[in-house]
């Protein structure tokens, strides 16, 4: 039996296909092939010499790359947008590999976000309880009180989602424009996470950043960069999710 043999899910998962978990219920729905015939026991493990198929397509076996963008303003966080707006992808078109974003930045939200083909790493780095903190600059309408920014803290509910801070800190106030910058940090972001918690508590959002993740950080980048990360960012962040996968 060759040493270079991997379980035939996580195989799929590093092409940047599927989750493994979900490359799993495509072995057992039948719709895997190796070396043309259907394999539906999980564990089964192939070689790199081994042709993998799903659904009659052959994966391709790509290296694993890892990137950080500082995503602009008013671009979609997809490989794609079915209302012909600009992608995170388009800034990154040199980049040969099958990368998709890691989570996302909604459309009017910059900063921070993390790309790869390694499907198995960005499904643990988005579980709900990988607990990373994400740590955003927002600026909102008017002069919160102490109270309500705590509340955040306890969390909101709108639209019968539990939403909230990890930790907030009041960080400058614009007596004359009636605006403050807050520094909010998030483990899970759920859809317009921020904003929604803001109208909440009467200041709604004027502007986002995202300025951390993790270790990651945007030193070095300008709107529209972005760089792979460097191997301690990418050993940091692998033996956190490692980590969670034991747990």
């Amino acid at each position: 039996m060759s040493n270079n043999q991997e379980r035939l899910q996580k195989v799929i998962a590093q092409s940047g296909l599927t989750s493994r978990r979900k490359a799993e219920q495509l072995i057992l729905d039948g719709r895997v092939k190796v070396n043309q015939k259907i394999v539906t026991t999980l564990g089964t493990k192939v070689s790199p010499n081994d042709e993998v198929a799903v659904d009659e397509i052959p994966i391709d076996k790509e290296q694993n790359v890892y990137y950080v963008l500082y995503k602009p303003r008013e671009f979609i966080s997809s490989v794609s947008d079915d209302k012909g707006r600009e992608t995170v992808i388009d800034l990154m078109s040199e980049v040969q590999e099958r990368i998709f974003p890691i989570g996302r930045l909604d459309y009017h939200t910059s900063g921070i976000l993390l790309l790869t083909n390694d499907g198995e790493f960005a499904h643990v780095l988005m579980h709900p309880k990988y607990e990373m903190d994400k740590v955003y600059i927002v600026k909102i309408k008017g002069t919160p009180r102490k109270e309500k920014l705590q509340q955040l803290q306890k969390g909101v509910t709108d639209e019968g989602e539990l939403l909230k801070a990890v930790d907030i800190k009041l960080k400058s106030v614009d007596r004359k424009a009636e605006t403050t910058i807050v520094e909010v940090t998030l483990h899970e972001g759920k859809n317009r996470h921020i904003r929604r918690m803001m109208e909440k508590i009467g200041h709604p959002v004027l502007k986002i950043k995202r300025e951390k993740y993790g270790p990651i950080t945007l030193q070095g980048l300008r709107p529209g960069q972005f760089r792979s990360l460097n191997r301690q960012e990418l050993h940091h962040l692998k033996s956190l999710s490692n980590k969670n996968v034991k747990q």
